[in-house]
């Protein structure tokens, strides 16, 4: 039941006494029905008099009991109520009170008997009894209607005792249609040969090997440069394990790249492959679910959701790309998928690999500290050279040519040079949109987001200004608003813009943006990635969807714009982020049989997150990182823990974050309480917000001192937003 702040509810069983764990029920909550979850059948004693249950929805478990103690956990350790935890671990068609329900498809069926004693009648039964007798198995409804059977003859037959119709479960399935070009799913050719391994990811597989057969809880950071074959391991380990009986779970940070991670298990492994994410429709989401939870799916590949998914005999569990920040959820309950698939793990006894060529500084430090096993992969597949990587420092370019330059002098000569090569260029600016700010030249003032403390940014091609916070948008007015001034200017630059520009330098080009806001319609990430890799786009432009996963043998050039776009946040993890984003597209170039070559613009060139990314050199990057947080006891030096509260006013919610914070201190979190102060972003959706910190090294008393203050003021629980290790403090 996700129903905020409300804890484990007792109900009376029905008089059979049929509750399973994981099963599901409908039970009254005050004047509303709800569906809920049994976490503990035997749990019916306790104070005051028990309400029934109204219905069983299931007599089996529906969630497997790993994943019930798994969502609990959940629930408890991220401050987050056990339904919402619950409620997260099921498909969303599950969640409505129904039975589970399938895709039901009439199939005509001639009845042979019958077909004896009458013949049809008129041309079109004489054509369906002639489409039907050709097919003994029968004949899907829609297929008929699509021959130019109407359901009405269908049920003139059925009434003349011709023809029967039966309904056939059938499971949707998300591959169906890549063959057609689709663009969803990429699907290596059948019989491809598997790459010979190289020296080092043979030790490394003997050292994954081991930890595999031992079926034995263990967690190894798979440490890898780009292109060093981190994914043919995973492949390796999966057959492995499937060997044995068991099955496996491949975490990848984003939708986006599902479809390459997907496509190539289904090449190895079949039909035996499943997917789960929040891009499918529900339907497919649930029949996919269904598949795991019957037992008819070796593999699992999902994003951060797919930790709940119901496998049983779960021997492996990989999280590629575990530093990215997408495995953090930034809604209630607030998980971090990483750490949850090393719980599960623990719970299934089961062998975790993080892969990753820029592991978190959580990942890094719990290995040092020896937590986690380490195996490393310090060189690419057939001996190819790691980027060359040059910076350019913008400031010379802006003195030079003005502070308008977007692409620098060597970024153009690098493209022109790839253009006529034949090669893929490759260019990333982490910032979407055309222009970030719209100003009054008259009286300095930006147009602002009447719903957020944001300005609103320019989207050229739907001529609106939009905000990327709630999604506000309106079109550009005639005048300012505060002085009346009709002289309204653009500032800054996001992709929109970048692809602009790099349309008219190279108008022969082919060019090609991926955002969010180009790859808003399904599949279209995977149309563009196809059409890269099929060698139909010379220039792909976009954020940082485009710098994770990917692997493009053409790609020769990778330039990144504005490179310290991230380093002016008001967040620790700032210079972090930026560093693992320049190293992982920066190895976009290079993976094929070319050298690869990567230019850095930045107005900070001496940045050490810059200079270690331009390097690509992790453990330059960690000391000095480290450092930094050891100085001013950030994660991981210490636990975290981030409180919003919400409010009408700012005043309001400074308020109520005051009198929280008092609350907190009384009961002695065991470390610090900062603030409070201001949110970095003061008001969204029209709500204000004030923030505070519980620093300490301990999060469990942190959690419950927070939690006693909460139940002294359960006015604000609804108001109040907890993030137990934030990915971000913004």
């Amino acid at each position: 039941m996700p129903v905020p702040g409300l804890g484990l509810l007792r109900y009376r069983a029905p008089g059979d006494g049929r509750l399973v764990k994981g099963a599901r029920v409908v039970v009254p909550l005050g004047a509303r029905t709800v569906t809920g979850c049994i976490v503990d059948p035997a749990a019916t004693s306790g104070a005051g008099p028990l309400r029934d249950v109204t219905e069983v929805l299931d007599d089996w478990p529906f969630l497997p009991p790993v994943v019930v103690d798994l969502a609990l956990w959940v629930g408890e350790y991220y401050a987050a109520g056990p339904g919402e935890a619950l409620t997260g671990a099921m498909p969303p068609a599950a969640r409505s009170g129904r039975r589970s329900s399938f895709r039901t498809v009439g199939v005509a069926v001639l009845e042979a008997a019958a077909a004896d004693r009458a013949e049809p009648r008129g041309q079109k039964q004489r054509q369906a009894v002639g489409l039907l007798r050709a097919e003994s198995a029968g004949v899907a409804v829609a297929e008929l209607a699509r021959r130019g059977v109407s359901a009405a003859t269908v049920r003139s037959l059925v009434r003349a005792g011709l023809v029967r119709v039966r309904d056939d479960v059938v499971l949707r399935d998300p591959f169906v249609g890549h063959e057609a070009g689709l663009g969803r799913w990429t699907v290596a050719p059948d019989g491809a040969p598997e790459p010979e391994l190289t020296l080092e990811q043979q030790a490394a597989f003997r050292h994954l090997e081991e930890a595999a057969v031992a079926r034995v809880f263990r967690t190894v950071l798979l440490h890898g440069v780009t292109g060093s074959g981190k994914t043919e391991l995973y492949l390796r380990l999966a057959r492995l394990i499937i060997a044995t009986g068991r099955r496996v779970l491949v975490l990848v940070p984003e939708i986006a790249l599902t479809p390459s991670a997907a496509g190539l298990f289904r090449t190895r492994f079949g039909e035996r492959v499943a997917i789960q994410h929040s891009g499918l429709s529900p339907g497919e989401r649930h029949d996919q679910w269904q598949r795991i939870r019957d037992g008819r799916v070796d593999v699992v590949v999902g994003t951060r959701s797919a930790v709940f998914a119901p496998v049983e005999a779960l021997g492996l569990i990989v999280v590629d790309e575990e530093h990215d920040g997408s495995y953090k959820q930034d809604e209630v309950p607030r998980y971090h998928g990483r750490d949850l698939a090393v719980l599960r793990g623990r719970m299934e006894q089961a062998l975790v690999v993080l892969g990753s060529a820029t592991p978190s500084l959580e990942t890094a430090a719990n290995a040092r500290a020896g937590r986690y096993d380490t195996v490393r992969l310090t060189a690419r597949v057939h001996s190819r050279p790691l980027a060359a990587v040059r910076i350019v420092d913008m400031r010379r370019e802006y003195a030079a040519r003005g502070a308008d330059v977007t692409l620098g002098e060597a970024l153009l000569a690098g493209i022109r040079d790839r253009l006529q090569k034949g090669e893929q260029t490759v260019v990333l600016l982490n910032r979407r949109g055309f222009a970030t700010v719209v100003f009054c030249r008259q009286c300095g003032s930006s147009l602002e987001c009447p719903h957020c403390s944001v300005t609103l940014t320019f989207h050229k091609a739907a001529r609106r200004l939009r905000c990327h916070y709630c999604n506000f948008g309106m079109v550009v007015p005639p005048a300012c608003r505060s002085c009346g001034g009709t002289y309204l200017e653009q500032s800054g630059f996001g992709t929109e813009r970048l692809e602009g520009e790099l349309r008219a330098w190279f108008p022969e080009a082919r060019v090609a943006r991926i955002d969010r806001d180009t790859v808003r319609r399904r599949g279209a990430i995977a149309r563009v990635l196809q059409d890269v890799a099929r060698g139909r786009i010379d220039i792909l432009v976009g954020t940082q969807m485009i710098a994770k996963g990917h692997d493009f043998p053409a790609v020769t050039l990778v330039g990144v714009v504005s490179a310290d776009v991230g380093l002016g946040l008001a967040d620790f993890r700032a210079a972090e982020r930026t560093f693992q984003l320049l190293t992982q597209v920066v190895g976009r170039a290079g993976r094929g049989d070319t050298p690869g070559e990567a230019l850095i613009q930045t107005l900070y060139p001496d940045h050490y997150s810059i200079r270690a990314a331009a390097a690509q050199d992790y453990d330059q990057f960690y000391e000095r990182e480290m450092a930094f947080r050891r100085h001013l006891h950030y994660p991981p030096e210490t636990a975290l823990i981030n409180v919003v509260l919400k409010g009408r006013s700012l005043d309001a919610a400074m308020t109520d974050a005051h009198d929280l914070v008092r609350r907190v201190r009384v009961h002695g979190p065991d470390g610090k309480v900062i603030g409070p102060a201001p949110a970095s972003v003061s008001k969204i959706k029209d709500e204000y917000r004030a923030q505070f910190f519980l620093k300490g090294r301990h999060r469990k008393p942190m959690r419950l001192a927070l939690a006693k203050a909460l139940d002294e003021r359960a006015d604000l629980k609804r108001r109040t937003s907890i993030d137990v290790d934030p990915a971000s403090v913004m």
